[in-house]
């Protein structure tokens, strides 16, 4: 629900009035001492409001927020500990992600860590079908989603395997098909920032200004996709794609001011190099850094935590909403 210009609320994206309304905040902002408003936002955070998206035919209830398990059948994602090579492995992470409590499996072929080497369609797609299968056999009734920036690959794996969300680091900018594709498949997407590809991302990343941009970028993405058809859009800032270090920690500071677009914020801060960088740790040291980000995502109205450990998330979802739950 937007509220527009003349006056009138319509289900319809508006990004005129969200313009005015993101502006309007960030005036308030600028005249309140910076420590003021952080402690505020942090304290007196309001719950996420309900929200839900399609899977498969299902609503999935985001008023508390979810848990999307990371499972990669890459040999070379950052964190040499989520790599799944065989059907073993790939069956022991499914099982294990699940039962601590995990809504959604994001299988992913392709590694976007910076530097990643490209992958053909054809490798990409036998990983995720090798992924898929024993998803298939070990939990049929998991929700599924697979992460691509190839419309081809993505439609392959909603028709073939029934995948239920497609996640797009690209934002449908490394393949024009992909918001017509989505939009004809009806199926979630996942809408993500990022400042050029895998390979060159990290290279010198520069903005003016990384919230207005990232912002603006999402109001042409959304306002695109709605003229489509798509529906279920969930929206990523993309923390460690195209970015410093200060700018992912800009985007982190303001991540309430993305609920103005009334979408479903997911966060992926895993393990990253905003948490290893700053502590000074390797990935495989990075869960207790990764769980004081996750706190404040959540306190500022994240929807979904994109994880390698799902119970740590999912023990800090339940106390992020006791303590909401004494606050209301």
């Amino acid at each position: 629900m937007a509220f527009c210009p003349d006056g009138q609320t319509e289900n319809v994206f508006c990004p005129h009035s969200l313009l005015v309304a993101w502006l309007f905040s960030l005036h308030l902002q600028a005249s309140k001492p910076i420590g003021a408003v952080q402690r505020k936002s942090m304290l007196t955070s309001t719950p996420v409001m309900p929200e839900y998206i399609n899977v498969n035919g299902r609503l999935m209830d985001l008023s508390t927020p979810r848990v999307m398990a990371i499972v990669n059948v890459t040999p070379d994602s950052f964190f040499a500990g989520s790599r799944t090579q065989t059907e073993a492995d790939i069956a022991r992470r499914v099982e294990q992600a699940l039962d601590e409590g995990a809504s959604i499996l994001d299988l992913g072929g392709y590694s976007s860590r910076p530097g990643a080497a490209d992958v053909s369609p054809e490798e990409e797609m036998a990983r995720l079908r090798r992924g898929l299968e024993v998803i298939r056999h070990v939990c049929p009734d998991a929700v599924v989603s697979v992460d691509t920036f190839r419309a081809d690959v993505a439609r392959r794996c909603v028709e073939e395997y029934g995948v239920a969300l497609i996640n797009d680091i690209s934002g449908g900018e490394m393949d024009a098909e992909m918001f017509p594709t989505v939009a004809d498949l009806g199926v979630p997407y996942v809408l993500m920032h990022m400042q050029g590809t895998p390979q060159t991302m990290q290279q010198d990343p520069h903005y003016d200004n990384v919230l207005r941009e990232v912002f603006l970028y999402f109001a042409r993405k959304v306002q695109h996709l709605r003229d489509l058809g798509a529906k279920d859009i969930i929206l990523d800032p993309g923390f460690g794609f195209g970015k410093t270090l200060d700018d992912n920690y800009a985007l982190l500071a303001h991540l309430d001011e993305f609920r103005v677009f009334g979408l479903p914020v997911l966060v992926g801060v895993s393990r990253k190099s905003m948490v290893t960088r700053v502590l000074d740790v390797s990935p495989a040291e990075a869960l207790n850094g990764t769980t004081v980000l996750h706190t404040l995502c959540l306190a500022q109205g994240a929807c979904i935590l994109r994880v390698h450990d799902v119970r740590a998330a999912v023990e800090a979802i339940r106390l992020v909403d006791k303590v909401r739950s004494i606050n209301h």
